[in-house]
């Protein structure tokens, strides 16, 4: 089974570096890595070239993350398709061995796993918890959904089921899943594991605007599929962040 990681950069220079070590230690040895890189001008790509000449290189303009994540699963020959952004890194070296076992045991479409978010200058330091826990199909109607970097997809959902929409903005993750997961009911099996640090400082929480902007487009995700939420579904979905806080 051959995993395909995703990495989208832009002027990454100072993260890159960890997050695709943290790719080269894993034990798992059926790994492509792709990196997507939408123009950098500062050392990102030199630090690829000649730090890790294995992975995969295509700098093209782009319309933003998802579209290069996109382009990056269209390029992808594996089984798996793997999305680690280029300030997160893998909790440790066995995730993809974990992760593997995980399909190869369950024949599922998909694995998540947990994820720590981590303060962007010192990633000793832990922020907050997200703890996905055990998934139902109901879960979505209480605001529920598994960390994007720790979601594992096999390919056939994407091939089968589309990628990221990029009319959602900051909700296209969450969109995604929802589709899969809740509109098409993929088969998805829990890995009680942290899989992936994260930086803090993400797009959709970076300030009160963002946020509400990132609710709205919560509320597309569900229409665009021909879905409907309760009533206090996206009322949750942020509220369920305050339990990440308490955990860490």
């Amino acid at each position: 089974m051959l995993f395909s990681i995703i990495t989208a950069t832009y002027n990454s220079a100072a993260t890159i570096r960890q997050t695709l070590a943290s790719v080269q230690a894993q034990t798992y040895p059926h790994i492509e890595h792709w990196v997507m890189d939408g123009g950098s001008t500062d050392d990102t790509l030199s630090i690829v070239q000649h730090e890790f000449p294995h992975v995969h290189i295509v700098q093209e303009q782009d319309k933003g993350f998802y579209d290069a994540i996109n382009k990056g699963i269209q390029r992808a020959t594996g089984d798996v398709i793997c999305i680690l952004n280029s300030d997160d890194f893998y909790a440790h070296p066995c995730v993809l061995e974990q992760i593997a076992h995980q399909f190869q045991q369950s024949q599922a479409d998909a694995v998540y796993g947990d994820l720590l978010y981590v303060a962007f200058n010192n990633t000793q330091q832990i922020v907050r918890k997200w703890i996905s826990g055990n998934y139902r199909r109901t879960s979505f109607l209480y605001g529920w959904m598994p960390p994007h970097p720790s979601f594992f997809v096999h390919r056939r959902c994407y091939e089968q089921w589309g990628g990221f929409r990029l009319e959602l903005g900051s909700a296209a993750d969450y969109e995604l899943m929802l589709r899969f997961l809740y509109k098409h009911e993929a088969n998805v099996v829990y890995l009680p594991e942290v899989c992936v640090h994260m930086r803090t400082g993400g797009m959709s929480n970076s300030s009160w605007k963002n946020r509400l902007l990132a609710n709205q487009n919560d509320r597309k995700a569900w229409k665009v599929n021909d879905l409907t939420p309760y009533w206090f579904t996206l009322y949750l979905k942020p509220l369920r962040k305050i339990k990440q806080f308490i955990l860490h």
